[in-house]
Parts: C-alpha cells; structure tokens; sequence
C-alpha cells in the first residue's frame, strides 16, 4: 500500500511541476495560418501587423515578391509566405491582404500570411524539435512545435528565412534561402552596397557624436528621423565634414528634431491639432501623466485643451521634471495678457502681478520633481504626454519607459511622443500625422 501511495505521490508531483512549467511565460509568439496550419513566429521580431490592398509591382523579382509597399515612408519587400512555401494560395487581388511586419537584422519585411491569429505565451521548454511530418514546409526553416489548448503551432525560423548567405553578401539585396532567387533585383548591387556601407559608418559616427555631445541616444524610437535627417544634412559633405565635432554641430544637426511650441505655450494650431486627437472617452475621471513638464508652459496648454474636451470631467495631472528650479515655478508663474493664447483665456484670472490660470487648471494639475528613470506611483493612466523625452534617455531606459507607458495605460489610452518619435509594435497604434505623434495603446 505504501509503494502505492509514493507512486500517486510522485504522478502528483509530475503534475504539480509540469503546471509550473506551463504557467512560466518566458516566450511570447504571434500565431497565424497558412494553407490551413497553424504558425507561430516569436514577437520580438515583429514589429506591427497591418493590412493593405495595394503593392507596388518590382520586375523581374522572384514569383512569391508580391511587390514593395509603402509603410509610413519606408517602402520595403512583400513576401507572399504562401507561395514561398509553395502551399495552397487564394490571391486577393483586389482584396486586403493580411501582413506581418517582421524586423529581421536590421531589414524591415512584410510577409503576407492567410489569417493572424492571437498573442500566445508559452514556456520555452514546452518547445519540440521540428519535425518533417508537422509541416508542409522544409524542416530547416522551423524552429520549434509546440501544442497549446489541443492546438498544433509549426514555430518558423524567420531569422534564417531571411537571411543571406556569407557567399551572397555584397552581391545581392536579398536571397531565398530555398531558391537562390532574389527578393529584389540587383543591379548596380555592388555599387549599391559599397555606398550603403559608407553612410551606415558615418551614421554610426553621428549616433555616438550625438550621445556623448547631447545624450541623445538613437533608437527605434526615433531611427527613421535620424536616417532621414542625416540624408538632407549629409548634401555636399564628405569625409571629416559628416563628423560631428562640437555641441554646436549637434545642436545644429538635432535642430529640426524638436516638437512644435517647445518651451512655451501651444499655438492655436498645435493645440487644435492635439485636441483632434484625443478619444471620446466616456469615463468622469481622466488621468494624465505629463513626463518634462519643465516650466509648465505645455502642462497648461494641455491642461485647457483637455478642460475643453471633456468639461465635466475630474480630470488629474501628474506633471514631473527633473529640473528642480522650473518645476517649482510652475505652479506660480504670471504671465501678460499678449503672452496667452486665446484657447486657454477662459481660464485665467487677473491678479496684482498678472494673469494666472484660474483654479479650475491649477488644482487639476500636480507639479512634481521626478527622474522618469525612477519609480513612480501612478494609478491607471488615460494619457501620456511625453513629447522629446524619451530620445534622452539611454537605450535601456527607453525601453524600460516604454514598457512603463504600456503598463500604466488602460486599454485605448493615449500616448502622445514628439512630432519625429514613434511607438513600433503591435502594442501601439498611430493614431496622428504630423505634426502630432500620437499612438493608441492596444492591450
């Protein structure tokens, strides 16, 4: 009877230790289907999913490019994965087709899958050796299969699906792995690729200028801005003169990075510009939290566009800055009449030293010193307004905030970036154009 007890005891154990495993998340995949499977590539590379109709036509290109698209400016390769693996494909020609933005090595592609499916975690270890007879595909491009819920999902290898040989460097754009044939055509590749290595070293000279000169630290954040900036600064130079050799030519080159009406009230346009964005929430308590706050000359422009959003709204704001001195003026700066744009005049009242926000404003906004790279206790938050903020954070830390930012949002809420910072990956939504950078948070 006793060995029969150890017996139950140690399946108990098995049991207990095998949910323990299953309910450890250490590996997140987005799930989707192709000819009738079921696929999973892991989250961190993908950097968005969409959803478009039209592809730009690239000739003599390999039968699964389905053209180039244009995705905010970028334009990058489409992979048909259908016809890539050469499975069942029902072409939607004049529909939309299903895509999943991958961020491979530095390279952004979209591949066009039949259905996107879900977010779904898993612990690493509950990942099985691929094998020949869960897919259609070659087994070199699957990295795992795993079961979930009684579902069957083939892990994809996408790292190695899109990357080019060692043989095939400098000679083409890009290569299929299976095939040898090219993703995009390449002539005048050589050329091509000798000049893309001249500007990637000066832009890597230019990123470690701009950290060490101004802390300003280049990331996804803000990687498209300092391409595209470094291309317009770049005309006419060569050699030493991309070199950013003083704070002067950091300022200089950084110039044009900074949000609209920094440093003092929003005009009439930006605030109109910012109040068109913001949701129609329903809630009678909306929650901001305003990162940089500085002076308060944003804190009161967002303050009356906000009031005259949601009037019957509690609305709070947490307004931090690191600066010491300007945080402690803010709550007790006057200003003259012609200093006041004609959105936030309702608010103000006349007093001895000058006009100063009335208390329906001031009592709705709460000015404290704080380092964004420190704790901070907030409660559940309906916007974000951090605008040039996390550009100056390190690397590390921007990701931290980031992942702070969506922590701290409730579903749909609000977060609104400087005018050339943007929020990449399914999580976040674009939810503005310029000259406001502003993204929906999807949980």
């Amino acid at each position: 009877m006793s060995a029969v007890m150890r017996s139950l005891e140690q399946v108990n154990t098995d049991l207990q230790e095998q949910k323990e495993k299953a309910d450890d998340v250490d590996f997140k995949m987005i799930t989707f289907s192709l000819g009738g499977k079921d696929y999973g590539v892991d989250i961190m590379n993908v950097k968005e999913i969409a959803k478009a109709d039209k592809f730009t036509f690239v000739p003599n290109a390999a039968s699964f490019v389905r053209g180039v698209y244009n995705l905010r400016g970028d334009i990058i390769p489409v992979i048909d994965l259908r016809t890539f693996f050469h499975l069942p494909n029902e072409k939607k020609l004049d529909g939309m087709e299903n895509l999943l933005i991958l961020h491979i090595n530095d390279q952004v592609y979209g591949t066009i899958v039949d259905k996107i499916d879900k977010v779904i975690g898993i612990n690493h270890e509950a990942i099985q050796p691929p094998h020949p007879i869960f897919g259609d595909i070659n087994i070199k491009f699957i990295s795992g299969v795993v079961e979930k819920q009684g579902d069957l999902y083939i892990i994809l290898d996408v790292i190695r699906i899109f990357t080019v040989s060692d043989e095939d460097k400098g000679k083409r754009v890009g290569v299929a792995a299976d095939t040898g044939e090219y993703f995009v055509p390449p002539p005048g590749s050589e050329q091509a690729y000798a000049q893309k290595a001249a500007a990637d070293s000066a832009i890597g000279f230019i990123q470690e200028s701009l950290a060490a000169l101004r802390r300003f630290t280049v990331s996804t954040v803000n990687d498209r801005w300092l391409h595209n900036r470094f291309s317009q600064w770049s005309v006419g130079k060569s050699g030493e003169s991309l070199q950013l050799r003083s704070a002067s030519e950091a300022d200089e080159f950084l110039a044009p990075f900074a949000s609209p009406c920094s440093g003092e009230f929003w005009s009439e346009s930006y605030a109109a510009a910012v109040k068109k964005v913001l949701p129609d929430y329903s809630s009678t308590n909306i929650n901001v939290w305003n990162i940089g706050c500085s002076k308060g000359y944003e804190t009161y422009s967002f303050a009356c566009i906000i009031k005259s959003k949601y009037p019957n709204a509690r609305i709070k704001i947490w307004a931090n800055d690191n600066d010491i001195m300007a945080v402690s003026q803010a709550p007790n700066m006057t200003y003259e009449l012609d200093e006041i744009p004609e959105y936030c005049r309702q608010y103000m009242v006349h007093g001895p030293s000058g006009y100063s926000f009335n208390p329906a404003i001031k009592d709705s906004i709460v000015f404290e010193y704080h380092d964004v790279t420190h704790e901070n206790a907030l409660p559940e938050l309906d916007i974000i307004l951090a605008r040039d903020v996390v550009s100056f954070l390190p690397e590390g830390e921007q990701a931290r905030i980031v992942a702070d930012f969506s922590e701290r949002l409730k579903n749909h809420g609000l977060v609104i970036m400087g005018r050339n910072e943007e929020l990449t990956g399914i999580l976040w939504q674009s939810a503005a154009d310029d000259p406001v950078s502003a993204y929906l948070h999807n949980a």
